[in-house]
């Protein structure tokens, strides 16, 4: 789930959240991005979903390699899960999860997930919009600089613009997970040779331009080693809310080798 490229630290907090004046007998209800991928499948991106039941779903295998349980604590959600991912099938989930016994944990890595709490969003009048059949020349960006996972079909999740140099895309930044009322700015990334000018700067303004002209509030994530970029994205008016983990897990009863399927 994270994504890199984009300052002085500001206050860890959740905007849009209402106050809640804890009480021993009252639980707050869980806030949309603490599950965002269990919040999209669930709304907005229901038409890409693969689900198991009331509790267990996950994206198409083509467009994004999610996979999301409703409560992590319902034995249900994770025998859903396993139903979709078979035996020794890999999940890619996140949060701050303690799996049942018989999952292995294939790799985690701590997350930053950061709100617009001020960002000047505009448009970016040389950005393009980028479509199926810019994919293959995506692609090949998005293994140049590894902002994240990033398939065929991913494209499809929302509006993804690109900035080219004599024809050439040289940066893009688009949009991912969709919780009801926010929208993940995703894909943020550079070629090597363009960086340092503003480009993906450029590209998170007009992504969330896009994002704010429908009501949903930005968001988005990074690995939390990233530093330079948590900076960054502080500096031009996001906030950082939550440090998630992301994770994959293997799922009970499979061959312990590199066959398994990830979704």
């Amino acid at each position: 789930m994270p994504t890199t490229s984009p300052g002085p630290a500001r206050s860890h907090v959740t905007p849009a959240t209402p106050a809640v004046t804890a009480t021993p007998a009252v639980t707050a209800t869980p806030h949309l991005l603490d599950n965002p991928a269990w919040a999209s499948l669930s709304g907005p991106h229901a038409a890409f979903a693969v689900r198991a039941g009331a509790h267990a779903a996950r994206y198409d295998p083509d467009v994004a390699v999610f996979s999301a349980i409703a409560d992590p604590a319902d034995a249900r959600s994770w025998d859903g899960l396993h139903s979709l991912a078979g035996p020794g099938g890999i999940v890619s989930l996140s949060g701050v999860l303690t799996p049942p016994p018989g999952w292995d944990t294939v790799w985690s890595a701590q997350g930053v997930q950061l709100v617009d709490t001020s960002l000047r969003a505009e448009p970016a009048p040389e950005a393009v919009r980028l479509g199926t059949a810019d994919v293959p020349e995506v692609l090949e960006l998005i293994e140049l600089t590894k902002p994240g996972p990033f398939l065929p079909r991913t494209i499809e999740l929302g509006t993804y613009l690109g900035i080219r140099h004599r024809g050439r895309l040289v940066a893009m930044a688009g949009e991912r997970l969709r919780p009801p009322g926010w929208t993940e700015i995703s894909a943020v990334c550079t070629h090597p040779d363009f960086r340092g000018r503003g480009l993906a700067t450029r590209l998170v303004r007009a992504v969330a331009a896009g994002i704010r002209d429908r009501g949903d509030v930005p968001f988005l994530h990074t690995a939390a080693e990233n530093t330079r970029a948590v900076r960054l994205y502080e500096s031009i008016g996001f906030t950082v809310r939550h440090r998630p983990f992301f994770l994959a897990f293997r799922a009970p009863g499979g061959a312990d080798d590199e066959s398994a399927t990830q979704i």
